[in-house]
């Protein structure tokens, strides 16, 4: 049986101070490690970050002209709906009243003869008076001048005492709602005399002169 030789088969002891400088180094370059790699981490989810953020503003943008887009289209949908409504109402009216121009005519000519009494009469004003709360407007008198777009002429003839076109006479009112005219004035219509001269010419001629003033006095 052979002798063993003491402390072949032991591992030799390796002192606790070296051990931990051994594993100091070593923590050291992981730590270092992982500090490099940190930053570049964060560099790369903030560039992913503010993609996401462009991304983000650019869907509000677009979604932002939609809306006003809609918000312009509804509001001109609005006004045209508006604008309709208060033309339909005006056609309306307008027809309405049209059918009641007859009426009105046979009121007033009885008003001019005097046969506007009793309860006829009261009758006669509550209708003229709706009439006016449409909107319904009479015109047309005598001595305005003659103007195409609002009058009628049905007779016509001359006078001496007139300077231009004139109404001498209405035959028939008219009517307008607003701007509008529903029914032109019937008249009749009075023209300068052919050949008379204007009345401020011929009242300067009927004045004697000066001169033939003075040589009558001196005769």
């Amino acid at each position: 049986m052979s002798e063993e030789t003491p402390g072949f088969d032991e591992e030799p002891e390796v002192p606790a101070d070296a051990a931990q400088d051994d594993a100091g180094p070593k923590a050291a370059d992981s730590a270092d490690t992982a500090e490099g790699a940190a930053p570049a981490g964060d560099s790369a989810q903030d560039v992913a970050l503010l993609a996401q953020l462009d991304q983000a503003r650019t869907a509000l943008g677009e979604r932002t002209a939609d809306l006003q887009r809609l918000q312009a289209e509804y509001q001109n949908y609005r006004r045209r709906v508006e604008r309709d409504r208060i033309t339909v109402k005006e056609i309306a009216v307008a027809s309405l009243l049209t059918e009641l121009l007859p009426t009105l005519d046979d009121i007033g000519r009885a008003r001019e003869h005097g046969e506007l009494v009793g309860g006829f009469k009261s009758v006669a004003e509550s209708l003229e008076t709706v009439a006016a709360k449409m909107g319904l407007q009479q015109f047309g008198k005598e001595g305005e001048p003659f103007d195409p777009t609002v009058h009628e002429a049905l007779m016509h003839s001359y006078a001496p005492d007139v300077t231009e076109t004139t109404c001498v006479a209405i035959l028939q009112p008219g009517y307008r709602i607003g701007e509008r005219t529903i029914r032109p004035a019937r008249v009749a219509v009075a023209e300068p005399q052919p050949g008379a001269a204007p009345k401020s010419e011929s009242a300067e001629g009927d004045k004697p002169s000066g001169e033939d003033t003075d040589a009558a006095d001196q005769g």
